[in-house]
């Protein structure tokens, strides 16, 4: 039988320096007898071996490793220990034991793929159109592996197989690979897997989740609209970084033909998800929430968008995450203020005025542009009318930073003063509102049952979930983290389009889509009518502004801004500003409604990357450290 040798595992960790032990190699077969030939043997235990490769999918609703954590947008309202990303956050990386250590995961999951496509093809009672999509299933996964390697670490070492019983200690002691070459080789998989995938699952109940063409085309367009980023595309602050060899791992000339392969690759996946008969979704009224206002049906736009199952615009989610406690974290406790000793919803999840000072104004426009948004005066006190009530609790006072903001701001997050539909009240004229200040039902409670910034995560809560009066029961409707959906790829068309060929017809076209689901005018209205700047859609910077800032507030607290401050090279300028947001230890409106810094943040060069382990850098000579560190 083929065993695994010792010598081929002691090789593996000295590529990866995995630490795993032998028991638990594969986790796949009984008795704990850890042999690829008995994975290989039959459909089922092949199948088993399959979604072991899908396993290392990062699972972003993991609070202790999520860039949502060690970025900006999850504030947590005190500095704990048992969470590795906040402290990413908070300046605490090191090389010794690297926090969010993703490089031996990765390397491990590079290492089950290859060991699947080795043998797949030994399985006896297995179709032919079954093992083809099954192998396109893997090469995906192999290029989605070494594309959260190129995000997380840059140049990476490119595994097209496992090293051989036979390899000499040389031959282990592999080295980072050019960046231009590590993306090649990405789409070189995406390409084959492609010609492999079907369109969709044949079984809905049991299958979703599973690579189709159009993600394997989505991921593709993806990867290409990051090569072309000027993180990857002409960076000359890493022009001194090379291999020991002398060999350099970043290309620093621009490439204008990467944003312009980047645009016709965001164009087909776009074409094939509309052939399909993917949509942006758009909320439609059910039994249970029904006669609704306009306002609360743009505001369900977003919020079903995210958390309704396999809707018509998610291309692809990661069944391996099911959002049960972000969603204890999300939901303001006491929401319900008869539930109030309900200690399951907690709403302990904030989110920094960096974050919500992304939000347009009504006129869709931002903030400190619109001519008629009070931006000076944006934390006077001003009190809720009538006309306001679907968005803030009529005769309510809260901050005039609040009101008159886009439908997605309101959809995005919970704050005082602020409407929450659903979770157990349905009726539109008859909302739950926030009460935020200290001494309120929704006030902060000791070190964690508050929100550090005063505005909670509204976006990634249900509106069906139900909270009990009497007992400690909170029943959520559970959902798959979204990886990859139509929005995205309209946006990042947009992109491409402006940095390849500037501004056109066809970039507004695909961001008014996103803008009319989200309630407002298109690009060129917007800013024509309400813009300090009204021609500033009109040149390449001036769109590029416009299309970064719609990315930020259409796909907030999803996990994308974390990368593309990097992909962008802004994240020196934003990280390096104060976190602020309310002071919400405070019982008046007048003391609580004042910006507060909550903690200083810092990013220099060296953070665009994450670190190797020394211990990895000691095993294996030939590896260098990421920049700076």
């Amino acid at each position: 039988m083929k065993k695994l040798s010792a010598y081929k595992f002691a090789l593996v960790l000295l590529l990866t320096g995995t630490t795993l032990s032998c028991d638990k190699y594969l986790d796949l077969v009984p008795d704990n007898v850890a042999t690829i030939e008995h994975a290989f043997q039959m459909r089922n235990t092949a199948e088993r071996y399959l979604f072991t490769c899908y396993s290392f999918v990062p699972n972003y609703t993991d609070y202790n490793n999520s860039v949502l954590s060690a970025g900006d947008e999850w504030l947590w309202p005190s500095f704990p220990n048992n969470i590795p990303s906040w402290h990413v956050a908070r300046g605490l990386q090191n090389t010794n034991a690297p926090l969010m250590n993703f490089w031996p995961t990765m390397y491990r999951a590079l290492r089950e793929c290859n060991i699947f496509l080795d043998n797949v093809d030994h399985v006896p009672d297995l179709l032919p159109r079954e093992r083809d999509s099954w192998i396109g299933e893997v090469k995906f996964l192999k290029a989605y592996y070494h594309f959260f390697l190129l995000t997380m670490y840059g140049p990476v070492p490119i595994v097209r197989e496992n090293i051989p019983i036979s390899a000499t200690p040389e031959e282990v002691r592999v080295t980072r690979q050019p960046v231009d070459e590590v993306v090649e080789y990405i789409v070189e998989l995406l390409d084959e897997a492609l010609l492999l995938l079907p369109e969709q699952v044949q079984n809905q109940n049991s299958e979703l989740g599973r690579i189709t063409l159009p993600i394997a085309a989505g991921l593709k367009a993806k990867v290409l609209v990051y090569a072309a980023s000027p993180l990857f595309n002409g960076n000359s602050d890493f022009a001194g970084y090379t291999n020991k060899d002398g060999t350099p791992l970043f290309n620093t000339e621009y490439s204008l033909e990467k944003w312009e392969k980047a645009a016709e690759a965001t164009k087909a996946a776009i074409e094939l998800c509309h052939r399909l008969g993917y949509s942006l979704y758009e909320f439609q009224e059910t039994n249970q929430a029904r006669n609704l206002s306009e306002e609360t049906k743009l505001k369900m736009n977003v919020r079903n968008m995210f958390t309704e199952r396999w809707n018509s615009e998610v291309i692809w989610a990661n069944t391996n995450t099911q959002s049960v406690t972000l969603q204890h974290l999300s939901t303001p406790a006491g929401l319900d203020p008869d539930a109030l000793n309900n200690s399951i919803p907690v709403g302990t999840l904030g989110v920094p005025f960096r974050v919500t000072n992304l939000f347009y104004t009504k006129n869709g426009v931002p903030i400190n542009e619109d001519l008629d948004w009070n931006y000076t005066n944006r934390f006077n006190l001003r009190v809720g009318k009538e006309a306001e009530k679907y968005f803030i609790k009529e005769g309510y006072t809260t901050a005039e930073y609040n009101f008159d903001r886009e439908p997605r701001f309101y959809a995005t997050f919970g704050f005082d003063g602020g409407i929450w539909y659903g979770n157990g009240k349905f009726d539109d004229n008859d909302s739950w509102y926030i009460r935020q200040k200290v001494g309120q039902t929704q006030g902060k409670r000791g070190a964690w049952v508050h929100p550090l910034s005063g505005y909670f995560t509204k976006k990634y809560v249900h509106y069906s979930n139900i909270m009990t009066v009497t007992g400690n029961v909170y029943t959520v409707q559970p959902y798959p983290w979204i990886m990859l959906r139509l929005g995205d790829l309209y946006l990042l068309h947009a992109e491409a389009m402006n940095e390849a060929y500037g501004p056109s017809d066809e970039v507004y076209e695909y961001l008014d889509y996103i803008r009319q689901r989200a309630g407002l005018k298109g690009v060129v209205e917007s800013w024509s009518n309400h813009s300090r700047l009204p021609t500033k859609f009109a040149t390449q910077a001036g769109l590029r502004e416009i299309i970064q800032q719609e990315r930020g507030v259409e796909t907030a607290l999803e996990g994308s801004r974390f990368f593309d401050l990097r992909r962008w090279k802004s994240a020196v300028e934003v990280y390096n500003s104060p976190v602020t947001g309310w002071d919400v230890d405070q019982e008046l409106e007048q003391s609580y409604y004042r910006e507060k810094i909550l903690f200083r943040q810092e990013f220099t060069l060296k953070n665009y990357f994450w670190p190797i382990s020394e211990y990895d850098l000691i095993v294996n000579k030939n590896l260098v450290q990421t920049l700076g560190w």
